[in-house]
């Protein structure tokens, strides 16, 4: 009696394809969390257009636009800072702060034009603090962002107290809300477009936007590949503070008045929006058009609710109720796809031994 030996499986590449590109390329692109939320907002702004009064007209869509500005504006770079696995809790209050020293620039007797640079020099700074203290301190970026979250706060209200400064170049005032010729669409949408483009490109299509995605995947590997993790952080940190900086000067003009709790809980509106725009809170995953999309259902929700008198209050609840749905269903999602993935499959049949 002598047995047949089994050839080995030959080998084979599937063993290197992610499982996500096993699926067919229509699952890949429609059955996604971000196009989910697109498909709702779609459905929302529909029904809103048939049953609110006053939904559909054009003036909504300015007014909607212009205030849900400075949270698309400041979403940017915080998708990047969540998707390496990171935080900022700060934003709100330097878009505060920001406001501010373009106020007391101004009221010191700077050009309006001097003041908006200062602001956003000092947005630089206050962003690449929180970098340095995650970086190079290692100290934890919740910990760091909350500090510095009060930090600025109180800068803000420390430098005007409880004035307002409103005597602002009407030039500028009447620029903020200005439309594009021939639409309702205020200017604004053009700096954060120019703004979307180039994040999309940075993320999606450079060799420091596939190493956001590693570190949030794994730190070690990302090392091991040759990603600069302190350096990349450092820049993202910095590049939050910056654009948050922008959107300070955005609310300062829009309202007309710098004060020192401009922009108060602004920080989680924009978490909020990243997050159930399909960012993973433990990094590693996150599209930008699903973030612009949870920005505008957002936006959309709370704008048609206000005109069927709804109060802020409910408004809230309602928010609050949607993002942790959003989360749970992630969570649900995935612990059905690992449960799919351990079940055994059939036994592999084995060759019966010959005689000799």
């Amino acid at each position: 009696m002598t047995m047949t030996s089994i050839p080995a499986t030959p080998p084979t590449t599937t063993n290197r394809v992610s499982r996500d590109y096993e699926k067919p390329l229509w699952r890949r692109v429609l059955l996604t969390r971000e196009m989910a939320i697109v498909a709702l907002l779609i459905l929302v702004v529909a029904y809103a257009m048939l049953t609110v009064r006053g939904f559909a007209q054009p003036i909504t869509l300015n007014y909607l636009l212009l205030d849900i500005a400075p949270i698309l504006l400041v979403a940017l770079p915080m998708t990047l800072v969540m998707i390496t696995g990171e935080i900022d809790l700060s934003v709100g209050s330097m878009v505060g702060l920001a406001s501010v020293v373009t106020g007391a620039g101004v009221h010191a007797g700077l050009p309006f034009e001097l003041a908006a640079v200062l602001a956003l020099l000092v947005g630089a700074v206050g962003g690449a603090l929180n970098g340095f203290l995650v970086t190079v301190v290692g100290l934890p970026s919740l910990a760091v962002t909350i500090g510095t979250l009060a930090l600025f706060r109180g800068l803000a209200v420390g430098l005007l107290g409880t004035t307002a400064v409103t005597d602002f170049p009407e030039v500028w005032t009447a620029l903020a809300k200005a439309k594009i010729a021939g639409t309702t669409i205020p200017y604004i949408m053009i700096p954060f477009l120019i703004l979307l483009v180039a994040f999309v490109v940075v993320l999606h299509f450079t060799p420091f936007g596939r190493g956001i995605y590693a570190i949030g995947q794994s730190k070690d590997a990302a090392r091991f590949s040759g990603v600069h993790l302190e350096r990349t952080k450092f820049l993202l940190f910095m590049t939050a503070g910056l654009v948050a900086a922008i959107a300070g000067v955005f609310y300062t003009l829009r309202f007309g008045s710098a004060r020192g709790d401009n922009a108060t809980g602004l920080e989680l509106q924009v978490i909020a929006a990243v997050v159930l725009g399909g960012v993973s809170v433990f990094g590693g995953r996150g599209q930008l058009y699903g973030v612009v999309a949870a920005v505008l259902l957002i936006g959309v929700l709370s704008s048609a609710l206000r005109l069927a008198n709804v109060t802020s209050d409910v408004i809230n609840v309602i928010t609050g109720t949607l993002l942790v749905a959003s989360v749970v269903s992630g969570s649900l999602l995935a612990w059905l796809q690992r449960t799919r993935r351990r079940r055994p499959g059939p036994p592999t049949p084995v060759a019966a031994p010959t005689a000799s």
